[in-house]
C-alpha cells in the first residue's frame, strides 16, 4: 500500500518546501516512486503541468526532485492573490472563481472532496507521497473546514512532522506552543519534530532540543543546519527575492511589482556571472546605468500598473528609454507596455480600461479564457530555440505584433518596437534555456558565462538530500509514513 507523511510548519516560511523537496530526492535515491502533494497553496508563482493545468511552483520543484513530471493532482487547491482581500481560486489546475477571503471560507467545505480525490489518485500511482502543509496548524481560528494542515491530516489519516525555524528565534515556543493550542486528536497525529535553519554549532542547542522532547513527548528527528545553496533553487515567495545578484557586467533592473507573479523567470539571470540583476522595490528609483529594465509578470496587471506609476517608475522608464536603454515586459509586464488595457468583464476588478505605458503599439483586452501551455519557440532576433510556458488571461494585438519577439509553431508571439529596444512576450521560463539566455545577453552587449542552469538545480537538489541525510534521521522519517 502507498504510504504518506506530512510536513507541517510551526510557522510560515520555516522551510517546509525545501524539506519536502529534499525528502523526495532522498526517497528517489532509495529507489522509491515518490510524489509531492500540497492540499492548498497560496502563491502567484505557478507552473504549467503535464496535464495542462497550473500548480504552485514549489510543487513543480518537488516533482523535479522526485524525478517526475508536475501534475495538477500535486496541488489541487491553489490560491493566487489578486488584491489584499481577494484571490483567484484554482481547483485541480483550473480557475474556478475570484473571491474575497470571507467568501472563500464558505467554499472550503466543498473543496475537501477534490483535495482527497487528487490525493487518492496520487497514492494509486506511487510508493510514497510526501505532503506539505501551509502556514501553521497553530492557527486554530482556521481549524474549521481546514484543508491545508490538520484538517487534511485528519481526513487522510497521515502522520505529521512539525518543522520549526530556529533562525528567527523562539523555536521552543513555536513547537511547544503548537502542542498547547491543538486539541488532543490533532496532537495525536504529530509523530515528531525537526529543527530547521540552524546557524553555528548544532550541539549548542542540545539542551533546548531535549526540553522540546521532554515537554511535548514527541520524538526529535534532528537539527538541520542552514542550507547555504537554498538560494540557487527557484523561490516561491516574493519575500525571498534577493535585492541584488553577485554578478558583474550587464546591468539588469527588475521592477518588484506588488503582485509580482512567476518571478522564478529571474533565477537563471541572478546566477549568471556576467549579469548584475537588481530588484527595484517600492520607493527606489530605476538606476540610471541600467542596460535593461524588466517588467515581470503580475497577478493584477491594472493594479500593478497603478502601483508602477505610484513609484514614479513610468517617468524613470521614459528617461531610461531616452538614454538608449532596453525594456522587456513579460506577460503582465508586456500588457503594461502597450497603449491601452481593456477589461470589459471586470476580471481584475471594476470593468473599464486604462492607458498603458505606450512603449509598444499594441492593445490588450482581458478575456476569461486562460492560456496554460508549454511551448517550444524561436527567438526572432537571435534565432535561438527556447522552451517556456504561457499562463495568462488577455489577448494582445497591434502593429508591433508584426515584429514579434518569438515564433511558436510558426505563429508570431509577442511584439518588438521598430528600433528593437522595447520587447514584450507572454513566454515565461525562457531564461532557463541556456542557449537563448546566452544569445539574449550577448544581443544586449553582455557576456554570458557557461552556466548550465538545469544542471545547477539538479546538483543543488542532490546536495540538499545529502545535507538532510547527514543531519536528520531521514530513514526514520520515511519509516514513519503510513
Amino acid at each position: 500500500m502507498t504510504k504518506a507523511l506530512m510536513i507541517q510548519g510551526a510557522g510560515s516560511n520555516v522551510g517546509k518546501s525545501l524539506l519536502v523537496a529534499g525528502l523526495c530526492r532522498a526517497a528517489r535515491v532509495r529507489g522509491l516512486k515518490v510524489a509531492p502533494f500540497k492540499p492548498q497553496n497560496m502563491s502567484n508563482n505557478a507552473a504549467v503541468t503535464v496535464d495542462g493545468g497550473e500548480i504552485g511552483r514549489a510543487q513543480a520543484l518537488q516533482a523535479l526532485a522526485a524525478g517526475i513530471e508536475p501534475h495538477t493532482d500535486m496541488n489541487p487547491i491553489l490560491l493566487k492573490p489578486e488584491t489584499d482581500t481577494g484571490s483567484q481560486v484554482v481547483v485541480q489546475g483550473r480557475r474556478k472563481a475570484t473571491v474575497k477571503a470571507r467568501d472563500y471560507a464558505k467554499m472550503k467545505p466543498a473543496l475537501m472532496a477534490p483535495v482527497l480525490e487528487s490525493f487518492t489518485r496520487l497514492k494509486s500511482n506511487y510508493d510514497l507521497v510526501i505532503i506539505e502543509g501551509a502556514g501553521s496548524p497553530a492557527e486554530i481560528n482556521l481549524r474549521a473546514n481546514d484543508l491545508a494542515n490538520m484538517g487534511f491530516a485528519s481526513a487522510a489519516n497521515v502522520p505529521v512532522i512539525l518543522a520549526g525555524d530556529i533562525d528567527r528565534g523562539g523555536v521552543i515556543a513555536q513547537i511547544v506552543g503548537t502542542q498547547a493550542v491543538l486539541d488532543r486528536d490533532d496532537n495525536e497525529l504529530i509523530a515528531g519534530f525537526v529543527i530547521n535553519k540552524f546557524r553555528g554549532d548544532p550541539s549548542l542547542f542540545d539542551d533546548g532540543y531535549a526540553m522540546i522532547e521532554a515537554r511535548t513527548g514527541w520524538r526529535g528527528f534532528g537539527v538541520l543546519p542552514h542550507f547555504t545553496n537554498a538560494g540557487r533553487l527557484p523561490a516561491e515567495d516574493a519575500l525571498d527575492l534577493p535585492a541584488a545578484s553577485g554578478g558583474a557586467g550587464l546591468n539588469i533592473a527588475c521592477l518588484a511589482l506588488s503582485r509580482i507573479a512567476n518571478f522564478d523567470d529571474l533565477d537563471p539571470l541572478a546566477q549568471e556571472p556576467g549579469v548584475s540583476l537588481n530588484m527595484i522595490r517600492a520607493g527606489m528609483p530605476i538606476p540610471g546605468d541600467a542596460d535593461l529594465v524588466i517588467i515581470p509578470g503580475s497577478k493584477s496587471t491594472r493594479g500593478d500598473l497603478a502601483f508602477l506609476r505610484a513609484q514614479g517608475w513610468d517617468i524613470d522608464l521614459q528617461a531610461h528609454y531616452r538614454r538608449g536603454g532596453h525594456i522587456l515586459g513579460i506577460c503582465g509586464g508586456y500588457q503594461m507596455l502597450g497603449q491601452t488595457l481593456r477589461d470589459p468583464g471586470g476580471l481584475e476588478g471594476q470593468a473599464g480600461e486604462v492607458q498603458g505605458l505606450g512603449f509598444l503599439n499594441v492593445e490588450t483586452t482581458m478575456t476569461p479564457q486562460k492560456s496554460l501551455t508549454r511551448v517550444s519557440a524561436r527567438h526572432m532576433k537571435s534565432g535561438k530555440e527556447m522552451r517556456g510556458y504561457e499562463i495568462h488571461i488577455g489577448r494582445t494585438d497591434g502593429p508591433d505584433c508584426a515584429n514579434p519577439f518569438a515564433e511558436v509553431e510558426g505563429a508570431a508571439e509577442g511584439a518588438t518596437s521598430a528600433n528593437g529596444r522595447v520587447m514584450g512576450s507572454y513566454l515565461h521560463g525562457l531564461f532557463a534555456d541556456d542557449g537563448f539566455r546566452t544569445g539574449f545577453i550577448q544581443s544586449l552587449g553582455g557576456a554570458a558565462g557557461e552556466l548550465n542552469y538545469d544542471g545547477v538545480v539538479e546538483d543543488v537538489l542532490d546536495e540538499l538530500a545529502a545535507h538532510m541525510e547527514a543531519h536528520l534521521d531521514v530513514e526514520g522519517l520515511i519509516a514513519l509514513a503510513r
